[in-house]
């Protein structure tokens, strides 16, 4: 243990408590795959004692005026950018993002999305008249009770944010079970909370892995909400194990991005397209990981996809600097590498990288950015979520084919569309099957929801929708609108 930063308690009803049961799990740094803190995997009595407080708390927060939570939120976001510096350096070392991801990107998601909820949370309103025609109906909306936040290790405070702060603003109490895996960002966020002064209880946080504590929320009768952000796979066991108690249950898991490169893109479209696809070290479920592109500029789309790859620098997440880190495990490292192996043996071209570990590394899970051509959609790389630096590209050539390839996914995260013919843009982005549709590199605007369809879960997280998914909605009639 000597060295290693000790982060083995939990956070439960205001306090930083020792686990009841002691079960110690090292977090390893993957860029050196050197052990740098140890936590405590939680037990059925944590589990228990952190529903208990968000229980006994609910009754009082959930009627704290909607002004008072919004200051706390306000509070939360100022300490937020103070500890920064502290979030990037744990996001680097817990899960591998580059210094400059984990500062700008990754702890930047945070700030982006706290404030995008403040500003939804002004104007939000809780009883709503229904319409004209039946003016005593009004719809209230209200917290859903204690909610079971379970989140993943790829974008840390992306999701904490997206689940936690929404959560809080609609009157909820909440238990955070981060990922096992990269677990420190987690806790500064949790000093960050204790830091603000929320009432005792209505924020708590219990590290453990998804057998244990995860399924612990999913069955527990006193949680009346899970918020599950992660594999398409735990997603669908976290509804079974749901189902018995009837809780609201609210997904965000996998996807396959199809990119659709028409000969009219503009000239960055599949350089924007590989970077992104590339970037994070392919561990996004919204990366465009299918790059579908018309064949009379397929084979320039090839080569420059290619030069991407090969110009994209792979090094420690622990200097600055535009390179990408390491996956973030051994047990991830070996998957990719297996389908990596697997797009080769099944016949796909591959352009770029291939199995293995970057040139000049000798350790860390470091991934060499791959690109795969005369890929088909039946091939394992088309279907399954890679969740690392791989693109597979695939030929068309008519609009009708492109939206078949793009549909003929299990997925239905994000879908992307490069092509100067508006009428062409607004077409697709009604055929494509996905929860988000982003044309020619423009981001979503702030407050947007973010989500999907199919087994990429029906979430929508963000802004006024994300806030809404943590409420109710309650339909009342005989209202006095003079009262």
């Amino acid at each position: 243990m000597a060295g290693l930063l000790d982060k083995r308690k939990f956070y439960i009803d205001g306090a930083w408590v020792d686990p009841i049961k002691p079960h110690d799990l090292e977090v390893i740094d993957p860029s050196t795959e050197e052990p740098v803190a140890v936590i405590s995997l939680g037990d059925q009595a944590d589990t228990d004692a952190a529903v208990a407080a968000a229980k006994a708390a609910f009754p009082a927060w959930s009627a704290t005026p909607a002004a008072e939570r919004l200051a706390y939120a306000e509070k939360i976001l100022e300490i937020y950018k103070r500890r920064a510096p502290d979030m990037g350096a744990a996001i680097s070392a817990e899960m591998g993002a580059p210094q400059d991801l984990a500062l700008g990107d990754q702890t930047g998601a945070g700030v982006y999305h706290i404030s995008n909820f403040i500003t939804a949370f002004r104007d939000f309103e809780f009883i709503r008249p229904l319409g004209d025609h039946a003016p005593s109906t009004m719809i209230a909306w209200e917290p859903v009770g204690v909610v079971g936040l379970i989140t993943p290790w790829n974008w840390p405070m992306n999701q904490v944010t997206l689940k936690v702060i929404p959560a809080i603003l609609a009157g909820n109490t909440c238990v955070l079970k981060p990922s096992e895996i990269a677990p420190l960002s987690s806790i500064v966020w949790t000093e960050i909370m204790d830091e603000a002064g929320l009432p005792k209880g209505v924020y708590n946080m219990v590290n453990g892995d998804g057998a244990g504590v995860g399924t612990q929320l999913s069955v527990h009768p006193d949680v009346d909400m899970i918020s599950f952000t992660g594999s398409t796979r735990a997603g669908t066991a976290i509804t079974k194990a749901a189902a018995d108690t009837q809780k609201k249950v609210v997904l965000e898991l996998g996807g396959k991005g199809a990119n659709l490169v028409f000969a009219d893109a503009d000239d960055q479209a599949v350089i924007r397209g590989a970077r992104h696809c590339f970037n994070n070290s392919g561990q996004s479920c919204n990366a465009p990981t299918r790059m579908l592109v018309e064949r009379s500029v397929y084979d320039r789309a090839v080569e420059t996809a290619a030069k991407v790859a090969d110009e994209t620098a792979v090094a420690t997440a622990h200097q600055p600097g535009r390179h990408i880190g390491p996956v973030v495990s051994k047990q991830q490292w070996d998957k990719i590498q297996d389908l990596i192996q697997q797009g080769i043996d099944e016949g796909a071209r591959l352009v770029a990288g291939g199995t293995g570990l970057p040139e000049g590394v000798n350790r860390g899970y470091f991934v060499r950015p791959t690109v795969f051509a005369d890929v088909n959609n039946d091939m394992t790389i088309a279907r399954q979520e890679i969740f690392g630096p791989v693109l597979s590209i695939i030929p068309f050539d008519t609009e009708e084919e492109a939206v078949e390839i793009a549909n003929d996914t299990v997925y239905g995260l994000t879908n992307y569309v490069q092509s100067q013919d508006g009428a062409r843009r607004n077409r697709l982005a009604r055929q494509l099957r996905a929860g988000m549709i982003e044309m020619n590199g423009e981001s979503r605007g702030a407050g947007s929801a973010f989500g999907g369809v199919k087994a990429s879960g029906r979430a929508r997280e963000g802004g006024l929708w994300g806030i809404e998914e943590f409420m109710d909605s309650k339909f009342i009639s005989g209202w006095d609108r003079n009262a």
